[in-house]
């Protein structure tokens, strides 16, 4: 059983908590830290954990094995520094930094000191999208030739302005820190390496920060790829690639719905047809308690956690990318 603090009891870290507490035989919350001690009292009861009053006594804590990060973005880096120095292992919330620099720091940190360092990409868990990475492997995908995500939420118009996810510095390039980074982590591990990106963003809603994004990928396998991600609209998900043996389509808020359809193997005779898709439904499935259960065994097991850092890197290459591309509103070439 690993024993972990959270640090950072917003409404996500609040989510991980739920997901596991009292549900799994692996990992454990123990001990909690966040700025806002008063909001989090009554939490912190309900859910058995003790409050502490500073990341400092979390991480001298010897009952303490795991850190998890659900903090702002722009503090990832120094804390992971900080559980890395400490030997504890840490599992940090998407985006793991805002800048490829401070990432591959906090990569290189871990390795050093011998601890595990996940990243929180759930999605990847979900039984739909491992559905596409089996079909993929199996070659009933065949080459990828496109991939087509949308992602949206209405969160925005329930952030308080002077929360820090209302922040223009913790959002850069609107959406993508809230939503898209995950679209772009599917589209690496089922297209590889970006080559350049084209971003534009827009402003939607009565916040400050930019809220809407659109980006167009190049891949230096010659694929292409588009994402629309906002959180100023109505909640939906779907991510769709395209191959040159099949289409593998996931869709709902929930990623519950998976749909396969191979490409035809007879030529028409009338009115352009598709052959009968293969649709599954995995209503229920839960990402966060999958995700912290392989954070957990990783852990036990001494085996890579199965998001690899080197794909989380390339990724945190094309946010740097994006933003630019956001500043610019020119192409811009991803780093190698």
């Amino acid at each position: 059983m690993i024993r972990a603090a959270i640090l950072g009891l917003g409404r996500w870290g609040r989510s991980l908590v739920n997901s596991v507490q009292g549900a799994s035989a692996d990992i454990q919350f123990v001990a909690a830290h966040t700025r806002t001690r008063a909001s989090a009292e009554e939490f912190c009861r309900e859910k058995g954990l003790r409050f502490v009053d500073t990341y400092d006594q979390i991480l001298a804590d010897p009952a303490i094995d795991a850190v998890v990060l659900a903090t702002p973005h722009s503090r990832h880096a120094e804390q992971i520094a900080q559980a890395a120095a400490a030997g504890k292992h840490v599992f940090v919330e998407k985006p793991m930094t805002l800048d490829l620099a401070s990432a591959q720091s906090s990569v290189e940190a871990a390795r050093k000191a011998g601890i595990m360092l996940a990243v929180g990409f759930n999605r990847r868990f979900h039984p739909s999208i491992v559905e596409i990475r089996n079909r993929k492997a199996a070659g009933r995908l065949g080459a990828i030739v496109a991939m087509v995500g949308q992602h949206t939420t209405s969160t925005q118009s329930f952030i308080a302005t002077d929360n820090w996810r209302a922040d223009p510095d913790e959002a850069p390039a609107g959406a993508l820190t809230a939503v898209g980074v995950h679209l772009m982590d599917h589209m690496i591990e089922f297209g590889g390496k970006i080559r350049t990106v084209h971003c534009v963003t827009g402003v939607h809603g009565a916040g400050p920060a930019d809220d809407t994004t659109t980006i167009l990928f190049m891949f230096e396998s010659g694929a292409t790829a588009s994402i629309f991600c906002s959180v100023a609209t109505a909640t939906n998900f779907s991510f769709a690639v395209y191959g040159t043996k099949g289409l593998a389509e996931v869709s709902g808020a929930a990623l519950q719905n998976f749909r396969f359809v191979p490409t035809s193997d007879r030529p028409p005779t009338g009115p352009i047809t598709a052959p009968p898709g293969e649709h599954l439904d995995f209503t229920g499935f839960d990402m966060l308690n999958a995700e912290m259960t392989a954070f957990a065994r990783a852990i036990m097991d001494k085996k890579p956690y199965p998001v690899p850092l080197a794909e989380v890197l390339h990724g945190m290459a094309a946010f740097d990318a994006v933003v630019r591309s956001a500043a610019t509103k020119q192409p811009v070439r991803v780093a190698s």
